[in-house]
């Protein structure tokens, strides 16, 4: 590290008295270190400031001597002596050094799930505690109450700094968890019209066999019984009754077809964060009528330390609302893929026997209309009033 400062170049000499050279320089306590002589060359490092002795020394020997400097922090320091930019870089560096020092550049929440940084930070501003404040100009205590007064969900606040940022550290209130009744006396009625393949009863008294055909609000698991003592017992009846029946769903569409396409065109909207300020570097208003929005940020770091200074960009892409007309066989792919998704979503849990499809066509469009004949549980759990 002292090299770093004081600079090290090394030599190489020829001549007829290298041995002399050297213990005239060591005469003058010129520094000389790590030297040696192989094949009639001396080699050697110095401190940069010994340079011009040296030269002269090996001027009065008659020695032919080369150096060069190796790349440290002095020898930076002195080549770049002549730009004004490095000096106003360290500058600046230095300032914002002892301006951070001093100032909330990040506020790192601690501890929540339920109540988002973002809400945390709005009641923090409110109380005047944000990106930018002094350190100084903080009552602690106070501002963990009023964050705990503000926040119905915090139960304890706790603030402190370490370095440059604030650390809030919260616990949430426990909700006292809900009293789920899982046994209310309940019947299982028919929640559709169906022919009933089998039947599997876990509790209640079965009202329908296998191969009987039910309506909806039939009762399918009765969960009023009585005992040999002729005492009446309410049930939370509960079973599986897998039936099979018809369901019939429109999927429709037009011939003409509007959709916003990508022009190409985007426009770049850039603005300085400073804190929590946004200072726009752009004049006037994006004039896409259609359009989608990214936002990217470029923060600045100061020895690998995020600064709450850097630049925002939102990149707008351009739409344009595009009206085609569709032929019978694309509006028929477009219908047929909400069918799948359909199926997808909502049939998930039946097994879909067949499905018979009726196609309808007019003037201004499309409809498929689907018959399906489906499997699946028909239960439906019905309360029974308790006095």
């Amino acid at each position: 590290m002292k090299n770093q400062f004081r600079g090290c170049v090394k030599i190489n000499g020829k001549g007829k008295n290298l041995y002399g050279f050297v213990n005239a320089l060591h005469s003058r306590k010129i520094p000389i270190f790590s030297q040696y002589i192989k094949g009639g060359v001396l080699s050697a490092e110095i401190y940069h400031g010994s340079l011009d002795d040296v030269h002269e020394t090996a001027e009065e020997w008659g020695i032919e001597l080369r150096h060069f400097e190796y790349g440290t922090i002095s020898e930076n320091i002195r080549r770049r002596k002549g730009r004004f930019g490095l000096i106003l870089g360290i500058i600046i560096i230095l300032g914002a050094s002892l301006y951070f020092s001093g100032v909330i550049v990040t506020i790192d929440i601690q501890g929540n799930e339920t109540v988002s940084d973002g809400v945390i930070l709005n009641a923090l501003g409110e109380i005047g505690i944000e990106e930018g404040t002094n350190f100084g100009q903080i009552d602690y205590i106070w501002s963990e109450n009023q964050l705990r007064l503000m926040l119905d969900k915090i139960a304890w606040v706790g603030m402190h700094r370490t370095g440059h940022r604030l650390v809030v550290e919260v616990t949430e209130v426990v909700e006292k968890p809900k009293m789920l009744i899982e046994r209310v006396p309940c019947n299982v009625v028919a929640a559709r019209e169906a022919e009933i393949v089998s039947v599997l009863v876990r509790d209640g008294q079965l009202m329908h066999m296998v191969g009987d055909y039910v309506f909806e609000g039939d009762m399918l698991i009765n969960g009023i019984t009585t005992d040999q003592n002729g005492t009446v017992v309410k049930h939370h009846a509960m079973g599986e009754i897998i039936g099979k029946y018809t369901e019939t769903v429109e999927f429709s569409g037009t011939f003409t077809n509007e959709q916003l396409l990508p022009t190409g065109k985007t426009d770049n909207r850039r603005s300085l964060k400073l804190f929590s300020l946004d200072i726009p570097l752009y004049f006037g208003k994006n004039s896409y009528e259609y359009s989608e929005n990214e936002l990217s940020e470029n923060s600045l770091y100061f020895f690998e330390k995020k600064l709450p200074i850097g630049i925002k960009t939102t990149k707008y892409r351009e739409f344009d609302r595009i009206t085609s007309t569709l032929s019978e066989a694309e509006l028929k792919e477009q219908i047929m893929e909400k069918i799948y998704l359909y199926e997808k979503n909502f049939l998930q849990d039946c097994e879909i026997i067949s499905r018979d499809i009726k196609e309808e066509i007019t003037d201004e469009g499309m409809t498929l209309r689907v018959t399906y004949k489906l499997q699946g549980d028909i239960c439906e759990q019905r309360e029974i009033p308790v006095k």
